[in-house]
């Protein structure tokens, strides 16, 4: 089976998770969508206050290392034990999802082109961007709502480490993409990939 993976990216609260779900409700288990959010580093040897205190937007976070290990055994065909992140102990839970091999795989995160590695690896890759007011707006609600955070310890983490980060990490990486989408509402950027994505399936990918 061939694999074709397809790389979402964009800033926190650009509309890729919109855009990623928006093509995960249509195809259903056609798809396979990973999250490079699962495979933040755990933080097991520190307190919870020194958890929240890390730089969760810089590269090393992250375990790219893991994450590129597993796609490519999955595109080897062979199935990965994938980590679960728990975003309101800022660590990683204990379970994990098994993921079976798949002819089309979404891969979401803020970082994942700005990883050379990652970047070879995916066959197709998408940056989604939004005006930086939108963004912090909709990371406020999302991390209130979902995430169990204050509204104060959010603006405190976007002024201090999300928005230069940002800037530093995220932006310049638009450059690498193959389409950029200036929302996750693109409903002419969403019939285009479901369209290239049918013809993989219906191609075998």
């Amino acid at each position: 089976m061939k694999t074709t993976i397809i790389g979402i990216a964009g800033g926190t609260g650009s509309g890729k998770s919109t855009f990623t779900n928006r093509l995960k409700a249509h195809f259903g288990d056609k798809i396979t969508v990973m999250y490079h959010d699962n495979y933040y580093k755990p933080h097991d040897d520190l307190t919870l206050e020194e958890r929240q205190n890390i730089n969760y937007d810089h590269p090393d976070s992250l375990d790219t290392d893991l994450l590129v290990e597993h796609l490519q055994e999955l595109r080897a065909g062979r199935s990965v034990e994938c980590p679960v992140y728990d975003f309101k102990l800022h660590t990683r839970s204990k379970d994990v999802v098994v993921i079976q091999p798949s002819p089309v795989i979404i891969v979401e995160g803020i970082l994942i082109l700005q990883d050379v590695r990652l970047r070879k690896l995916f066959d197709i890759k998408i940056f989604v961007e939004a005006d930086a007011d939108e963004r912090i707006l909709r990371r406020v609600t999302r991390d209130v709502k979902e995430r169990g955070r204050t509204i104060e310890n959010v603006m405190e983490q976007y002024l201090t480490t999300v928005k230069p980060m940002h800037y530093l990490y995220v932006e310049p990486t638009k450059t690498f993409a193959d389409l950029i989408l200036n929302s996750g509402l693109n409903d002419v950027a969403l019939d285009v990939i479901k369209t290239k994505i049918e013809s993989l399936l219906a191609a075998g990918a």
